[in-house]
């Protein structure tokens, strides 16, 4: 299936809402709510490289290119939910009492804005699971803050890519979710965990193109003792291999295509290599017909991979904000029941 295609899956008889995609990278996020029977309006991000690959594979809207404090927000179509996995920045708390005229550098404030003027049903944002320590705290404070004043209702939580994707990666990510209505944040539960059956082994192919491979390069010397098992993924720190002692993954990261050491290494019949781009993509959950487009550098496709979202995650998460717009309900047990209790303005 390939992502500019309809999505397998969706019932016909699910209300269509629409979002936008801010920091959209490659289209991570977008997969992930169109998946769950989204249709997306407008797509942004910064990085021109993100759109040969996001173009590469969805057909309109196509990825707007510019720093998001030059887009119009005006002329942005309405839509009912904002998705965005927006930079982690220093917040200034003297800054913030001062208002949004002396902040215009952090892009959080941006997303604050559009909200505004926009008024969404309700938005998903993503970010780094130290968000909330960020600063002592008081980054995510005044995140929660601005949210508030501007009438949202949150939730938050940290998930992972193998306890809530079923996907075999360490990956830690907090997700905030807002609505306008408080009847509607009430009804939202994030997806509970979900057994991992799934193992790295089925997203790396046996043979990849000998660039890969370490077998007669210098590095292979300083690793070959340590990197003993098929079944174990492991990375190169500079000085020391690195196991992953839970057999998945770790975090895939943007700067493995800023360098290159954290690529994750496995060994198998042929030798040691590294993971290929395609295979980076596929542990983040996009379909294997996902297209990679042959003009960019391995190193950028390591680092738009190592960027997006595991889509997965990111599916479950938007179907269930899809049922609470519909006026479905759902309890601590994550079943479903249409609500009955009249909405708050």
């Amino acid at each position: 299936m390939k992502a500019k295609k309809k999505s397998k899956g969706v019932s016909k008889e699910k209300q269509t809402f629409t979002s936008i995609d801010l920091f959209a990278g490659v289209g991570g996020m977008r997969l992930g709510f169109e998946q769950a029977g989204f249709k997306t309006l407008f797509a942004n991000d910064f990085n021109k490289d993100c759109k040969t690959t996001y173009d590469f594979n969805f057909t309109e809207p196509k990825l707007y290119v510019d720093d998001l404090w030059k887009v119009d927000i005006k002329g942005l179509p309405s839509f009912d939910v904002l998705v965005g996995g927006f930079p982690c920045q220093a917040f200034s708390i003297a800054g913030y009492q001062k208002g949004f005229k002396d902040i215009r550098g952090n892009l959080f404030f941006r997303l604050a804005e559009i909200l505004k003027e926009k008024k969404p049903r309700a938005f998903l944002l993503e970010n780094v699971k130290n968000l909330k320590s960020h600063d002592e705290g008081r980054t995510f404070k005044i995140i929660e803050k601005t949210l508030k004043h501007l009438g949202y209702h949150t939730k938050d939580k940290i998930l992972n890519s193998m306890t809530h994707g079923n996907t075999p990666q360490n990956r830690e990510r907090i997700f905030i979710v807002g609505f306008l209505k408080e009847d509607d944040a009430e009804g939202f539960e994030f997806p509970d965990q979900i057994p991992l059956t799934k193992s790295f082994r089925e997203f790396v192919a046996e043979k990849a193109d000998a660039k890969y491979y370490y077998n007669d390069k210098p590095l292979y010397e300083k690793i070959k003792k340590e990197i003993s098992s098929e079944h174990t993924v492991y990375q190169w720190r500079r000085k020391y291999v690195r196991a992953n002692k839970k057999r998945v993954v770790p975090t895939l990261t943007a700067n493995m295509g800023r360098g290159g050491h954290n690529v994750p290494l496995i060994k198998n019949s042929v030798g040691i290599r590294k993971l290929t781009p395609r295979e980076c993509f596929l542990l983040q959950g996009f379909p294997k017909d996902f297209g990679i487009p042959k003009d960019l550098s391995d190193s950028e496709l390591y680092h738009q991979a190592g960027n997006s979202v595991t889509v997965p995650v990111v599916r479950r998460i938007a179907e269930n904000i899809h049922n609470v717009l519909e006026g479905k309900r759902l309890n601590q047990q994550m079943t479903i029941r249409t609500s009955t209790r009249a909405p708050r303005f």
